[in-house]
Formats: C-alpha cells, structure tokens, sequence
C-alpha cells in the first residue's frame, strides 16, 4: 500500500467543526459572564482568540510540518521540561492561583498557563516512545510504572485528581495497546481502584463531591446548587434548543458557565439535537485517530495517535457525564469549547500532531 502525503480531510473537518462550535458558544456564554465584571462583552472571547486559539493554531502548525523522528529523539527534553513546569508552580511570584487551587504559572501580561495541559500531551509521547522502543514485557511495565509513580506524585501536589485519572488511563492505554498482557493491566486496575478509594477516604471534600452526586437534591441551594441547575440548563433546551445566544441559564444560573459547565449552555441553546451533534463529532475524532493508528507503520507514531484520540474522547465523555449527572463534578474542560488558553493550545497542537501522523499513514 502507498504513503499518503496529505493529511486526514475528514479528521480536519471534524476539528474545524469543533473549534468553530467552540468559538460560537463561548460567545455566547461568555457575554453575560464578561458584562457582570464591568467588562466588554467581547472580553473573553477575544481574550481566547488570541491568547488560546491563534496561537494554538500556530504551534499546530508547526507540529503538523515537524517531522516526527525528531520528536521521537527529544522526548525525554520535552517530558523533563514540561515536569519541571509541574513543579514551578509550588514557587512564590512563579504560581498563579485561580479558584483556590495553584496550578497555573504566572506569564506577566499573558495570564496563567496551566503545566498539566502540556503533562497530558508530554505524557502521551513519552509513554509512546517508551513502549516503542521496550521490547521486553517486564522492561514496559517496569517503564510505564516509574512513569506514572513520577506524573502521580507532582499531581497529588496539587490535589489535581481528575487530571491524574485522565493521564493515568492515557498512559495505561498506550501500555495496553503495545501488547501488555492482561494479566498485568488487570493487577494495575485493581490497584488504581484501591488507590482512588483511598483517596475518597482520606479526602473529605472529594468524599463530600460523591454524597452529593448520589444525592444532589438534598442540598440543592448549596453543594448540590450546581449539578441541580446544570441539570435544568440541559433539560431546558428541549429537543431543538432555545437558539442559539437565547438560553437563560447562563445569567448566573450556572456555575462556571464559560468553563466547565459550558455544555450546559450549548445543550440549552442547541436541544438534545445539537448534544447528540457534539458528541457524534467527539465520538468521531476518536474513532478516526484509531484509524489513523491502524494504517501507521510506526508503532511511536501509533501509539501517539491512539493516545490522542483516547484523551479528547476520555476528557469529553468525563465533562458531558458530570454535567449529565452520570458522574460527580471534576472540573475537566470540554474539549475545544471550553474557555481557557492552557487547554485549547495544547488541543490544537494534538490536533496538527495527529494531521501530521495521518499524511504518512497507508492509504
């Protein structure tokens, strides 16, 4: 079978639908949430477009024309960097602090970034280097758990549960995928479960989370108030939705309307029609990265692809399920719709990363 030398149309329609739906949301979220402060009403989606989008577009650029042996060489540099970031952010004067948690480096005029985006990304392409390159079956489980013992540790610093699970089962997947057998991923999953019990135990505000998702209307004027009103945003929106820049909910209704809870303003303005749409689109950027895995000759190249296509779909399925009340509230971002800079970058690079794969991928 032949090379191809162009990348996948239909993976680049899909991103390009889900961007825009991305950009026409939050603009319509974000102006009530941008008037309430005083601001311009315009404030936060301008804010998005160039200081998330236009440069993510740009560095996906550059991940779409980088050749991908060179990255393959450099991981190690790369994963080193962006897990020193990890650790910045416990510094005074380096650390940017937003909703009571510090996770952000402070870039001056730029605003906060967020380590734990380009952790996802790193972590995916060095645990793709690694299984590449291990041939042995003790020497892959040996490298994926001092791997995951380093991501684990910086993330329980910062108390980032959700974004340890989410790396987590991406590192797990590439392990999988490279032929681990079962009997190791299955000892593996039982320990996670343990540890994540554990962690619910001995944590009594994330215990606190689960009382309230198994019981939200106990409490609905507090700590269930906001899985209760994204649940009335979600249902508002009929079969066909309120329009698009009409729904209600997002006048303070909503906690966190522009950032995680903003499907509930896209499923209250589109109707279950415009849900089942997204997440057709999630559901199919996944499937064609898997795709794109199978007719890649590389196991790095393919490996990578499969971790890509696993973390926008895993980080989708958790945000809508939250925001559905088919799990607890986690504070994970909505791929390409949800607002912030950090995410949306290193989204777009995946994505260029991904294109890249693809126009050397069997025809």
């Amino acid at each position: 079978m032949e090379i191809k030398k162009h990348p996948n149309i239909i993976l680049l329609v899909i991103s390009f639908f889900l961007l825009t739906i991305g950009i026409l949301v939050l603009s319509t979220a974000s102006a009530p949430y941008s008037i309430s402060r005083n601001l311009p009403a315009n404030f936060l989606i301008t804010h998005q477009l160039l200081y998330g989008i236009l440069p993510g577009l740009f560095f996906a650029l550059i991940a779409y024309f980088i050749n991908i042996d060179f990255i393959k060489k450099n991981i190690f540099i790369i994963f080193f960097i962006v897990y020193i970031m990890m650790w910045l952010v416990f510094i005074p004067g380096l650390s940017h602090t937003e909703y009571g948690a510090t996770r952000w480096l402070n870039l001056g005029p730029l605003g906060g970034f967020q380590p734990s985006e380009a952790l996802k990304l790193a972590t995916i392409l060095y645990a793709s280097a690694l299984m590449s390159a291990k041939k042995n079956h003790k020497e892959k489980l040996q490298s994926i758990l001092i791997l995951l013992a380093a991501v684990i540790l910086v993330l329980l610093c910062q108390s980032n549960l959700s974004t340890m699970i989410i790396i987590a089962s991406l590192a797990m997947t590439i392990y999988f995928v490279s032929g681990a057998p079962i009997k190791y991923i299955a000892s593996m999953c039982s320990l996670a479960a343990i540890a994540f019990f554990c962690f619910m135990i001995l944590s009594p505000y994330r215990l606190e989370r689960w009382k309230t998702f198994l019981n939200p209307e106990l409490d609905p004027k507090d700590k269930g108030y906001h899985i209760v009103q994204a649940l009335i945003a979600v249902g508002s929106g009929g079969i066909f939705g309120s329009g698009l820049g009409l729904s209600e909910q997002k006048f303070g209704f909503v906690p966190e309307s522009i950032s995680d809870s903003i499907f509930t303003i896209y499923a209250a303005e589109t109707g279950f029609i415009g849900s089942i749409i997204l997440i057709l689109l999630f559901a199919s950027f996944t499937y064609m990265a898997f795709r794109i895995a199978k007719k890649t000759t590389d196991n790095f190249s393919r490996y990578t692809a499969i971790g890509i296509g696993t973390w926008i779909g895993v980080q989708a399925f958790i945000n809508i399920s939250a925001m559905t009340g088919l799990l607890p509230l986690s504070g994970t971002p909505l791929p390409f719709l949800t607002y912030g800079s950090s995410h949306i970058i290193l989204e777009l690079v995946a994505c260029g990363l991904l294109l890249n794969i693809s126009k050397n991928a069997k025809s």
